[in-house]
């Protein structure tokens, strides 16, 4: 089934709908380094990483829909970059942070786009997926709502989240649940070749 861009046909009304706000608890779990490199994966018009670009040393943004990243390209030091998140066009151990902000369930395949975050960030680096929590019935509803439309949506439960990466070793792996909206939070302490970070 070819792939239909819901979101490029919202991008222009995008941020009207869900208004851009500085997200605290994200801010507070991603503990950015002043000049760390930032990448946000499936973040649409940029709504999120604009509030982190100011401090990073580069900040990129990336996702698949041509119309949510049009919007991405007008924030001030944000770097869109069109692709699919289980194939990124990044050099490996590139990133300081990554995050996913109700992305994931989003995915053609989160193991795979998973392994991709992973791959691309660097030892001692932090990689955060925030999604509702599908064990909320609103949530649920949601879920049931997003497959009425065709939305290709699949959502997880933290711990789903977590056994996706529980072959990468030399991690640690924090969750955090508030209301509808769970935190998964993987540190990375081992490189590509299985050296410890210090």
């Amino acid at each position: 089934m070819p792939y239909l861009d819901h979101f490029g046909l919202l991008a222009p009304s995008y941020e009207r709908l869900i208004r851009p706000a500085f997200p605290a608890r994200l801010a507070e779990w991603l503990d950015l380094p002043a000049g760390g490199n930032l990448l946000d994966v499936g973040g649409g018009t940029g709504r999120v990483a604009q509030f982190f670009s100011a401090r990073a040393g580069l900040t990129v943004v990336a996702d698949i829909s041509l119309g949510m990243l049009r919007f991405a390209a007008r924030k001030p030091g944000v770097t869109p970059l069109r692709a699919a998140s289980e194939h990124l066009p990044l050099a490996d151990e590139t990133f300081d942070r990554i995050f996913m902000v109700d992305a994931l369930h989003h995915v053609e395949d989160a193991r795979q786009t998973l392994g991709e975050l992973w791959r691309a960030l660097r030892p001692g680096g932090r990689l955060i997926i925030e999604e509702p929590d599908i064990r909320a019935f609103p949530v649920k509803v949601i879920a049931l709502f997003e497959k009425l439309v065709l939305m290709r949506s699949h959502f997880y439960s933290g711990e789903q989240i977590v056994n996706m990466l529980s072959d990468k070793e030399g991690s640690a792996v924090r969750v955090m649940i508030q209301e509808y909206t769970v935190w998964v939070v993987f540190d990375k302490n081992l490189d590509s070749a299985g050296n410890a970070y210090e």
